[in-house]
């Protein structure tokens, strides 16, 4: 089958190749590839890929060979997927706990933008408790996670102030439900209840500055990819006995088949809408990496395999 491997060049960082078709374990299903979405996280691996590395975690597609242990969706059986890799492929071999089914009325491609960030959202507010009435700040807002976390979060009845340095974004996050937008950290009127850090670098402090007396930030990324430094004695000036959590979207008490098909539903029901900021065949796979990349998609990118 034609799949896309890493080839470590930062000009046209995939390239088709023939691969074997992958074999099912007992417990997977064999997904014929319809769509595919990209997430930044992969495009930094994309930089230095570790040997036989195989991207590709968010897919859409038709179930040609059900799980040889009777679990999972049967056969010609649209869904979503989550594999740890292998996705930007004509097949990928896929946990059935990592499957769920999508409907005729959500399309391949917003199925395919719903897993990495959908789940990094969904699992993020549960992480945060109920946010009904409190005030809660967003770091990082441009991309997936940003956009599901808003109306996820909205929907919710939580006050959210979001920070993205794209005016055009803003503006889209504000009609998804932002009570508030702001373009740097440091204009963010606290206190928050509630942080969502996902930046990292000098951007952690500032948002720990706003939070609430005995507030919880939760630390979800570092997009910077800058480390940051904190001062004991910072938390005397407003956050005193805060929490600050790491936060890991895959360490959850929920299965990625149950939360996938939550987010389904949702997208079904018009309740959560996911945004195709390109759609391409998978050809213009490259091209559309280096774009995602530089910054010159908002929204998923989704390719399709034709």
């Amino acid at each position: 089958m034609k799949a896309l491997i890493p080839t470590g060049d930062p000009a046209e960082p995939v390239a088709f190749a023939d691969v074997p078709e992958p074999t099912p374990r007992p417990d997977e299903a064999l997904v014929k590839v319809e769509a595919f979405s990209v997430n930044r996280g992969e495009t930094f691996k994309l930089e230095r890929p570790a040997p036989g590395e195989r991207p590709g975690k968010d897919i859409a597609g038709l179930v040609v060979q059900p799980a040889a242990d009777g679990s999972g969706p049967a056969g010609i059986t649209r869904v979503v997927g989550h594999p740890m890799a292998g996705g930007w492929a004509e097949y990928v071999a896929v946990p059935t706990d990592a499957l769920a089914v999508l409907p005729d009325a959500v399309c391949a491609l917003a199925g395919a933008a719903l897993p990495l960030a959908g789940l990094t959202a969904l699992r993020l507010l549960r992480a945060a408790g109920p946010v009904l009435g409190r005030r809660v700040l967003l770091t990082g807002a441009s991309g997936g996670v940003g956009h599901y976390v808003t109306e996820l979060a909205a929907a919710a009845g939580a006050e959210l102030t979001v920070v993205t340095r794209n005016a055009e974004r803003g503006t889209r996050l504000a009609e998804l439900g932002a009570a508030d937008v702001v373009h740097d950290v440091a204009d963010a009127r606290g206190p928050y209840d509630i942080v969502l850090e996902s930046t990292g670098g000098p951007a952690l402090p500032l948002a720990l500055a706003r939070l609430a007396k005995r507030g919880t930030l939760i630390w979800f990324g570092q997009a910077g990819r800058t480390p940051s430094t904190l001062d004991f004695f910072d938390f005397f000036t407003g956050p005193e006995s805060a929490v600050i959590r790491h936060f890991h979207y895959l360490d959850a008490d929920t299965g990625l088949d149950k939360d996938l098909a939550a987010l389904v539903r949702l997208t079904a029901e018009g309740r959560l809408h996911p945004e195709i900021g390109r759609a391409a065949d998978w050809a213009d796979t490259a091209t559309t990496l280096t774009d995602l990349r530089d910054r010159r998609i908002r929204g998923k990118a989704v390719l399709t395999l034709s």
